[in-house]
């Protein structure tokens, strides 16, 4: 007697399953905003610089507006000093704005100075354009409040030794004030996270404080320290309102002179204007990737 096929009968008799349905992702609606902010806002105004970088005053094609770049000599003097109040705010705010951020992390400070002087880093990190400007002339400019206290108390005129605001090193005093607070708000979660079983670890090995600071802490802050002051010296570089507002075009800058080559009336040229900010993009999309991979590395710390 045969043996009845009982896989084939169930088989046969199974319902077949249906293949579900796909349903619509909507995860994505939530960054759609900003994809499309990013593509109107950055991404097409970019492409439009570039393209009308190769334009003639007339409206033709033209490579002079790149090549000017690296032979006008009054281009090239814009490029070094802005890049010169750049690095030179980075450095320096980066240094000083590293000890005022270790001052209220791990400087013993009471716990309501340290949330003043996290929010006061907050906002003072925004203060820019024509108020700081005119903070600054108001304070130290030529009739301004130090200036006229020194006068009128110690009969010492600041001018007369050559001293003046309105140069490269003066817009540098200016620009720190807002590179220093930008510093602290990022320098201050890397101190936060430094461990306290590194620094019970190196004690217990024998090892003193400044060993601690040199083999370990110091390792592990370098790259959030360069990358920071990476940010400092692309946030220097593309300032406009307060350089503007503050010293007009007594001070030969790169964003000063794109205005004057797309808004000027004796140097209207629209296509250099928009080949120097292409120059300024090329520059600041260095700093973003160099940023961007010292902010990995000090990354792998914090996980």
């Amino acid at each position: 007697m045969s043996v009845p096929d009982v896989g084939k009968s169930l088989d046969r008799g199974a319902p077949v399953a249906r293949p579900s349905r796909r349903r619509f992702n909507w995860d994505w609606v939530g960054v759609a905003p900003f994809f499309l902010f990013a593509l109107f806002f950055l991404i097409l105004p970019s492409i439009s610089i570039f393209i009308r970088s190769f334009e003639s005053v007339d409206g033709g094609f033209t490579f002079d507006n790149i090549v000017a770049i690296f032979t006008e000599r009054d281009i090239i003097n814009a490029y070094r000093t802005s890049l010169g109040i750049s690095v030179i705010t980075a450095l320096t705010g980066g240094i000083f704005g590293f000890l005022l951020a270790y001052a209220i992390i791990l400087g013993g400070m009471p716990r309501p100075f340290r949330s003043f002087m996290i929010t006061f880093s907050g906002v003072a990190s925004n203060f820019a354009g024509v108020p700081l400007a005119f903070a600054f002339i108001a304070t130290m400019g030529n009739a301004g409040l130090v200036t006229r206290f020194l006068e009128n108390t110690f009969n010492f005129d600041i001018h007369q030794t050559g001293f003046t605001i309105y140069n490269m090193w003066g817009l540098s005093i200016v620009y720190m004030y807002f590179q220093f607070p930008l510093m602290v708000l990022i320098m201050a979660p890397a101190l936060d996270g430094l461990r306290r079983e590194w620094v019970e670890a190196c004690e217990n090995l024998g090892g003193s404080s400044f060993q601690y600071w040199r083999y370990v802490a110091m390792p592990i802050l370098l790259p959030s320290i360069m990358g920071t002051m990476v940010l400092l010296f692309g946030n220097a570089f593309g300032a406009y309102a307060t350089a503007y507002a503050f010293s007009g075009s007594f001070i030969n800058l790169v964003t000063i002179l794109i205005g004057a080559q797309i808004q000027g009336d004796v140097l209207y040229n629209p296509g250099l204007g928009n080949a120097l900010a292409l120059g300024m993009i090329v520059i600041m999309t260095i700093s973003m990737l160099g940023y961007t991979i010292l902010q990995r590395r000090a990354a792998r710390w914090v996980q």
